[in-house]
């Protein structure tokens, strides 16, 4: 097992600079993602009706909402893993839309899942190793055990038999690997303890100082104020407002009236 992960370690770039991570994205001035008029279908179900959003290079950027706004969707959608869907998603200015969601990853965008779709018949290692690596720059084996310890220590295991916080930890981890650029989060801290809520922000604090931008889809409004520098707000399929973390305490009304919170 050990000689699995050199070799995984061998084969993984080192991470770069943030000079050279900022180099393979979007030029400056530029969104590394710019989503204009998105809609999306499931089935005859019109879900999506006009999503505008951006994602700046660098950023940790929210999709705050109810159940059932659109969140989940606009980031599967986004991702092309919506079979109908129609408007504008540029990545790193190149429009994906017409994109499959294979195509889109290898331009260096990931999903982790709500689910998080961890193989059960795999051990923690061999679920790390099962994404290839799309770009330079993806963290090796090494790098993801000293983000999470306890990946290190139960490398052997089967990934099921891992706590939800653990299985949380491999979903990150996994598409840690392949060297993208934009890391779309579905609900990371949903039914994990506070300390494990705590662990997670810490690592999306990390994420971000390596130079990786990240989109968040999170129902804990605490814990988004605590990683996000902007909130997206939606609603019925569409985006309503758009509130920078600086300016929260100042709008906790507004936040209310949209959450329920």
């Amino acid at each position: 097992m050990a000689d699995a992960a050199s070799m995984a370690a061998s084969r993984s770039p080192a991470i770069p600079d943030s000079a050279s991570m900022a180099a393979s994205q979007a030029p400056p001035g530029v969104a590394l993602l710019a989503v204009e008029g998105l809609q999306a279908w499931y089935g005859e179900s019109h879900i999506l009706h006009g999503v505008d959003f951006e994602v700046r290079r660098g950023e940790v950027v929210t999709l705050l909402g109810r159940n059932g706004a659109g969140k989940t969707t606009t980031m599967k959608s986004v991702m092309g893993m919506v079979g109908k869907r129609r408007g504008s998603v540029r990545f790193e200015g190149v429009e994906t839309i017409a994109l499959s969601s294979d195509r889109i990853a290898r331009r260096g965008m990931a999903i982790c899942p709500e689910e998080r779709g961890i193989f059960a018949s795999l051990t923690v290692l061999e679920n790390l190793l099962l994404p290839p690596v799309v770009r330079e720059g993806g963290f090796s084996v090494e790098r993801i055990y000293a983000l999470f310890p306890n990946l290190k220590e139960r490398q052997a295991s089967q990934g099921t038999k891992l706590s939800g916080g653990e299985q949380q930890m491999l979903a990150i981890g996994r598409i840690l690997r392949t060297g993208a650029s934009l890391l779309l989060l579905d609900e990371p801290t949903e039914g994990l303890a506070p300390v494990i809520v705590q662990q997670i922000g810490a690592t999306i604090g990390k994420l971000k100082e390596s130079g990786l931008t990240i989109l968040l889809v999170e129902q804990n409004f605490r814990f988004a104020q605590s990683v996000a520098d902007r909130h997206y707000v939606m609603e019925n399929g569409r985006v309503i407002d758009m509130i920078a973390n600086s300016d929260l305490e100042a709008n906790m009304e507004r936040i209310h009236e949209y959450l329920g919170v």
